[in-house]
């Protein structure tokens, strides 16, 4: 059974809270403007205030055009398509104030991440990166792994014996038929190492919404697309995940 949540995530919900933190933003720095304006005007300053307000306006082009270019991604119109390489820099940067306005509307983080995620992978999608298998790292948090496994495979995947109790037998099955690397890492730090010994040019996480949103961010400017793993007995405890769905999302980005 597909159980991509992702497809039935609304992306434009990330949109408008981007909107809405950087319309706060260019407000707070206006306010701020017109605060410090009689005071710069009496010490003589209006070059500072010049500079000021450009860099308001600036700010606030810059903010639009990158809302703008999310929203075309949406539909499909590349018009602003050469801002695609900068917008996770423009969304990491307001990240934090996008979580702020989701609690006082009081929608859950997890929700926005699942957003967040959703919006990324269209817009690679979107992108139409393609890469060769062999350029293609898939990553798996160990909590795949049944917990009463002997077998520890995180920094050997070869020693799974693939008795199929847990999905890592048949990721590993899965790799190797289509040629793509797979390792299973315990946190994002491990994930990292990982990335930066294999060097892939893409990578396909599997794992819950904080550490694909996270993960999503440390390895920019490396496109990275994710996979919700499935946790029927909660976070971080013998977890799993659509192992189609994953075969379809790996089709989409490889040659």
């Amino acid at each position: 059974m597909n159980t991509d949540i992702l497809k039935t995530t609304k992306k434009s919900l990330f949109i408008k809270l981007s909107a809405l933190s950087t319309a706060s933003i260019i407000i707070l720095i206006s306010f701020i403007i017109w605060l410090c304006y009689p005071r710069l005007i009496a010490l003589n300053l209006l070059i500072v205030t010049d500079v000021l307000i450009a860099i308001a306006t600036l700010l606030f082009l810059m903010s639009f055009l990158f809302i703008m270019n999310m929203l075309f991604n949406l539909a499909n119109i590349t018009i602003f398509s050469f801002l695609d390489k900068y917008i996770f820099n423009f969304i990491n940067t307001i990240f934090p104030l996008i979580i702020l306005w989701g609690k006082i509307f009081n929608i859950s983080r997890r929700e926005i991440e699942r957003s967040f995620i959703a919006l990324n992978n269209y817009i690679l999608t979107h992108r139409k990166i393609k890469v060769n298998a062999s350029d293609l790292l898939v990553i798996s948090p160990h909590c795949l792994q049944l917990a009463s496994c002997p077998h520890k495979i995180t920094h050997n995947i070869n020693n799974c014996k693939h008795c199929n109790q847990c999905t890592i037998g048949p990721l590993i099955t899965m790799s190797e038929r289509l040629g793509f690397h797979f390792r299973v890492a315990t946190g994002g730090t491990l994930a990292r190492k990982i990335t930066k010994e294999l060097r892939p040019k893409m990578v396909l996480a599997i794992a819950c919404e904080r550490d694909l949103t996270s993960g999503i961010q440390d390895v920019y400017p490396l496109p990275a697309a994710g996979v919700l793993n499935i946790r029927p007995n909660g976070p971080c405890y013998n977890t799993t995940v659509d192992l189609k769905l994953v075969e379809e999302t790996i089709k989409q980005f490889i040659k």
